[in-house]
C-alpha cells in the first residue's frame, strides 16, 4: 500500500469557500484506487506550518501513477487548487 501526503499553503487572502470548493472538490472524483482519504485544516498552533494537510491510501505504486494521471484529479488540481495555492509539498510512502 502507498500513502500520500499533500501539504497545501494558500494565498494570502484565500477565501474559505474557495477552499472548501477545493476540498469537496476533490472528494467527489471518483476512483477505484484510493482505499482511503482524509483532509484537515491546520490547527494554527505554530506560525510555520501549512494550511491544509491531505493523507490518501492507494493500493499500490500503480493505483497512485492512475491517480495522479486521472482526468477528474487533474481538473479539480488545475481549477480549483493551481489558482488558490502558494505552496504545496507532497510525500508517499510505502506500507
Amino acid at each position: 500500500m502507498i500513502r500520500s501526503f499533500l501539504l497545501i499553503k494558500f494565498k494570502p487572502g484565500t477565501a474559505a469557500d474557495r477552499i472548501e470548493a477545493f476540498r469537496t472538490g476533490l472528494a467527489a472524483v471518483p476512483f477505484e484506487g484510493r482505499r482511503d482519504a482524509y483532509d484537515g485544516v491546520d490547527l494554527g498552533l505554530r506560525d510555520d506550518t501549512m494550511d491544509l494537510a491531505i493523507v490518501a491510501d492507494f493500493d499500490d505504486e500503480a493505483a497512485y501513477q492512475a491517480w495522479v494521471a486521472d482526468p477528474g484529479h487533474h481538473e479539480v488540481r488545475t481549477e480549483l487548487l493551481a489558482p488558490i495555492a502558494e505552496r504545496i509539498e507532497r510525500c508517499q510512502i510505502k506500507l
